[in-house]
Formats: structure tokens, C-alpha cells, sequence
């Protein structure tokens, strides 16, 4: 068990007059599914630069895990999706991804074509079959349900429920 600990938060962006965040301050632990939902502009995403360290911040952040962002970026998405797995998760045995596709409902051959040639959902399934592979870190998901139809929203809420350890950013409740 680990703990994610924020303390006195303050950011704004430049040229603005109101702060996204004034003295916050709250923890949570690195098992727990935790989902921040709001309107688009209230700072989720702003949340998560911060705590991947791509904004200057007053406060302290403290952790003892690696952050995991979801979607990772993805430099040539011409790929097999195999191949992404391969370059993003080193040292695993692929029958975990297997696993993960399995319980996203994802055909294993979908891993076989070119990444950019899947469509958005598929693509979303794939990538987090993919970063769920990893016993090491801590998720970070930014809006997983954005391109996926209900049928594909209710399979990842099903498959995050049985999943612990990430935070959640959504506008989608």
C-alpha cells in the first residue's frame, strides 16, 4: 500500500487571474479506484500534468510510485498493435495482454493490424489491455470512455471495476 499525498496545491496558468487550484490538499491510496468527474475547464487534466511533473506548481506533491498515463503517447502509430505492446511494456510475458484483451472483449487478432488502421474504441481497449499489463506504477486515465459506443463504455466500466489502482479523469459519469 502506498499513498499519494497532495499538499497546498496552488496553480494557475499564465495571464490568468483565477487559480485552477488554491491550497488543496488531500491523499489517496494507490489501491483505491478513484474517479475525478466533472465539466470540461475544472482542472482534471490540469491534475494530471501536475502530477506528472509538466507544470511548475507551488505546493507538494508526494508519492512513492511511478506515474502511468493513459493514452500513452504513441510516436508511429503505424505499428501492430503487438509492437506497441512490445515497445511500451519491456520484460512481460504477453500472455497478460492476452488476458487483458480477454476481459475487454477485444479479438486477439485486432493486435495484429496496424494501430492506426483500428478504430478509436478498439484503439482505447488495446492501450489499456496494454498499460494494465504492468504490475509496477500507477494509472493515470484520462477520459477512456471518449470514443467508445455504450456497448464499449459499460465493457471498460465493467473492466475497471475489477481493477484497482488508477485515478480516473471523465467527463462521462
Amino acid at each position: 500500500m502506498s499513498v499519494i499525498k497532495i499538499e497546498n496545491l496552488t496553480f494557475s496558468y499564465y495571464g490568468y487571474v483565477r487559480p485552477v487550484f488554491e491550497n488543496v490538499s488531500f491523499s489517496f491510496d494507490t489501491n483505491w479506484k478513484t474517479g475525478l468527474i466533472g465539466r470540461n475547464g475544472t482542472g482534471k487534466s490540469t491534475l494530471f500534468k501536475l502530477l506528472l511533473n509538466q507544470e511548475i506548481y507551488q505546493g507538494k506533491i508526494s508519492k512513492s510510485v511511478d506515474f502511468i498515463k493513459f493514452p500513452p503517447n504513441i510516436n508511429d502509430t503505424s505499428k501492430l498493435g503487438i509492437d506497441l505492446y512490445k515497445e511500451l511494456i519491456s520484460d512481460e510475458e504477453e500472455w497478460k495482454l492476452f488476458r487483458e484483451l480477454n476481459l475487454l472483449n477485444i479479438d486477439e487478432d485486432l493486435i495484429y493490424r496496424e494501430f492506426e488502421k483500428l478504430s478509436k474504441g478498439e484503439q482505447t481497449k488495446i492501450l489499456l489491455a496494454i498499460l494494465f499489463t504492468r504490475e509496477d506504477g500507477f494509472l493515470l486515465i484520462d477520459e477512456p470512455t471518449n470514443h467508445l459506443d455504450m456497448d464499449g463504455r459499460k465493457i471498460v466500466s465493467e473492466y475497471l471495476k475489477s481493477k484497482k489502482g488508477f485515478l480516473l479523469i471523465s467527463h462521462d459519469r
